[in-house]
């Protein structure tokens, strides 16, 4: 993003088209545009081990590149407020500790429904926007009382599955957790890969289990957690993310924030670059979700503006982009409140559950 970049991210101009009735074009069905190309949603292709074999990432080069999103001038002021309103809209709002109970989920649903106070919008002027997260995130007990703490707001439910965040528990029990959880309402399901597979170069064994995982899913999205923090190698990631994407992955996910080492810039710029890549090969779209460490409204920025110079404005919205992340939430209410009013707020102002 450079100084001259002026259009905030909340605004996308509408196109009108004419069409006889009934007529059906690729549009209706696009749910991103790349180079003028409008891209479909993923369903999948066969694997390709020539392809895989082929991946290579220049880690100096990748390293130099996302130093540039720390380092370069940033959008300020209207445009700024912009853009952490649409980080909102872009956020799995998550709760998974080992404490969560129900009134805690039922708390996290109030919040994602109405992320900032009533008060701050009025000031901000966005009252009639209707700001809300994109979706809950909890493990499967919880479900069911997400689904009916969120019902008729358009925020979706995600459950953590197959065995989160090992991924080790047996495939049969791992593909039972899945249907479970979508058939308790569930919208997305977020699954953790044998990361074995991966060191081992099993590419079909890693593909056979994303497909199986995907099949179970039925309508629910299926985000699948690449481990990264784990893979030791960002070949590695690069090319897990190729077969995942292969596999039908509606999303291709960071970590489950509980490694070590979680959402980095560096191993985000590879996988938008393999969400990129396989745009431009096959023609459909696969999202984005880095998750595990992201806690500021400055961190926020810098991987809005990764997703938008590498994969453009299109993928900036929840069907395509979105943040694992929760504590960031009370950052960007600060800053937006320092935007309305010239003051800081305290902490202790911005509950998040």
């Amino acid at each position: 993003m450079t100084p001259r970049d002026k259009t905030p991210a909340m605004s996308d101009p509408d196109r009108l088209s004419v069409r006889m009735p009934g007529a059906v074009s690729p549009s209706d069905t696009a749910i991103a545009q790349y180079a003028g190309r409008d891209l479909q949603p993923n369903r999948g292709i066969p694997l390709n081990l020539d392809r895989i074999d082929a991946v290579r990432v220049n880690t100096s080069a990748v390293e130099r590149r996302a130093q540039t999103l720390v380092t370069r001038r940033t959008v300020k002021k209207e445009w700024q407020a912009a853009w952490l309103l649409r980080a909102i809209t872009c956020m799995d709002l998550t709760t998974l500790s080992g404490d969560d109970t129900d009134e805690r989920v039922r708390r996290l649903c109030a919040k994602a429904r109405q992320p900032i106070q009533q008060e701050l919008a009025q000031k901000l002027g966005v009252e009639g926007l209707g700001i809300k997260v994109a979706a809950v995130c909890v493990y499967h007990t919880f479900v069911e009382t997400a689904r009916r703490a969120v019902e008729g707001s358009g925020i979706h439910v995600a459950a953590v599955s197959t065995g989160f965040p090992a991924g080790l528990s047996p495939l049969r029990e791992r593909v039972n957790e899945i249907r479970s959880s979508v058939e308790a309402g569930a919208d997305e399901i977020d699954v953790v890969i044998t990361r074995a597979h991966v060191f081992s170069a099993r590419w079909q064994a890693l593909y056979d289990e994303i497909a199986t995982f995907k099949d179970a899913c039925g309508p629910a999205h299926l985000k699948v957690i690449l481990g990264t923090g784990d893979l030791l190698t960002l070949r590695n990631v690069a090319r897990a993310s190729f077969v995942a994407m292969m596999a039908g992955a509606d999303f291709i996910k960071t970590s489950t924030g509980k490694e070590a080492v979680n959402a980095t810039l560096p191993v985000s710029l590879v996988m938008v670059r393999a969400i990129r890549e396989y745009a431009e090969e096959t023609g459909m779209a696969v999202g984005f979700k880095p998750a595990g460490g992201i806690r500021t409204a400055k961190q926020a920025l810098e991987w809005l503006t990764l997703v938008k110079e590498e994969l453009g404005t299109s993928w900036m919205k929840a069907e395509l982009f979105r943040f694992g992340a929760s504590g960031m939430l009370a950052d960007i209410e600060r800053q937006l409140e320092h935007h309305a009013t010239g003051r800081y707020s305290a902490d202790y102002r911005h509950p998040l559950a």
